[in-house]
């Protein structure tokens, strides 16, 4: 029996399903792109793109078709593309992020993750100039990040950089420039306060893999500051990023006077420190599920801080 139908027929239903309609190693393919992590990137792109034209024209359907070809273009093809090279070069064997068990990387992983983020480059190209750049800057920092000798994912501090630029600010800054709109000053500080939400949320993605990552050599961000040093950074960079998005919603409503932006923000950050602040106090006894499942409630904050925002600045 080969690697991928043992992998197959011990991990469930859905996965023999997947590797009936694609035999052989090509449901692996699919797998380490990581499509439960889609829904996240299609949101988080989504947000820049309705915080731009506003959700009265995003309802009315206003540059729809660029909206759909552009998540296709950054979803699938440049962050599933990344997370293969990713895995290429990582050979995890215990879960990761957005994939629980993850099977043997198959022979041509790397180029085919490669593959799929040239192709994205190449069709971004058609589309609007500022989303074009975005996605070639978020080319190189994946290869950059991932790829020997460089791999920078293995460089506390600059996998951190990387991932608040990349996921933190570009990612919504993609989906504004399919609008076509010029950055305001309160979209700038909305989409720059993504960047610090991020470097709130990356350390807590590398907590339950410690022992994966110590055993591979690399010195990762929460690898070298330790759990409660990475939980005690994370609350700052929220606080932080926090600052920033009141700030682009007083400078939305500058001519009005209300408080309600900032009591909705003021609800995000409350959640977010109800996740964070009991994790500090039993870090770092806590296990490697329960650190897990933490990181997953605070992927929930991000998703309910995506709403605030987005009701703050309209």
């Amino acid at each position: 029996m080969s690697g991928a139908a043992r992998h197959a027929r011990e991990h469930g239903r859905i996965r023999a399903f997947g590797y009936g309609l694609l035999p052989g190693d090509g449901f692996s393919y699919v797998l380490h792109m990581r499509p439960r992590e889609w829904p996240i990137m299609i949101a988080h792109t989504t947000l820049g793109f309705v915080l731009a034209q506003g959700v009265t024209n995003t309802l009315d359907g206003t540059r729809i078709a660029p909206l759909l070809i552009g998540l296709a273009v950054w979803v699938v093809l440049l962050n599933g593309g990344t997370l293969a090279i990713n895995s290429a070069f990582d050979r995890d064997e215990g879960d990761i992020g957005y994939l629980d068990a993850p099977p043997p990387p198959p022979p041509h992983l790397a180029l085919f993750g490669f593959a799929l983020m040239l192709a994205g480059q190449g069709i971004a190209l058609a589309l609007p100039r500022e989303f074009a750049i975005a996605y070639a800057i978020c080319f190189a920092m994946s290869l950059l990040y991932s790829v020997p000798p460089m791999r920078l994912k293995a460089v506390a501090g600059a996998d951190w950089i990387i991932n608040m630029i990349g996921f933190g600010t570009l990612t919504p800054y993609a989906g504004w420039a399919l609008t076509l709109l010029p950055l305001t000053r309160a979209g700038a500080w909305a989409l720059g306060g993504f960047a610090p939400l991020f470097a709130a949320l990356y350390p807590l993605t590398q907590l339950y893999q410690l022992d994966e990552d110590r055993a591979r050599g690399d010195r990762t961000l929460a690898l070298v500051l330790g759990a409660r040093s990475s939980l005690a950074l994370s609350i700052v960079a929220m606080l932080v990023a926090f600052a920033c998005f009141a700030r682009a919603a007083m400078a939305t409503h500058r001519e009005t006077v209300s408080a309600r932006p900032l009591e909705t923000l003021a609800v995000a950050a409350a959640v977010w420190l109800a996740v964070l602040v009991p994790w500090l106090i039993k870090a770092p006894g806590l296990s490697r599920q329960a650190s897990k499942r933490a990181m997953y409630a605070a992927l929930g904050a991000w998703a309910l801080t995506d709403i605030a925002v987005l009701l703050a600045t309209s």
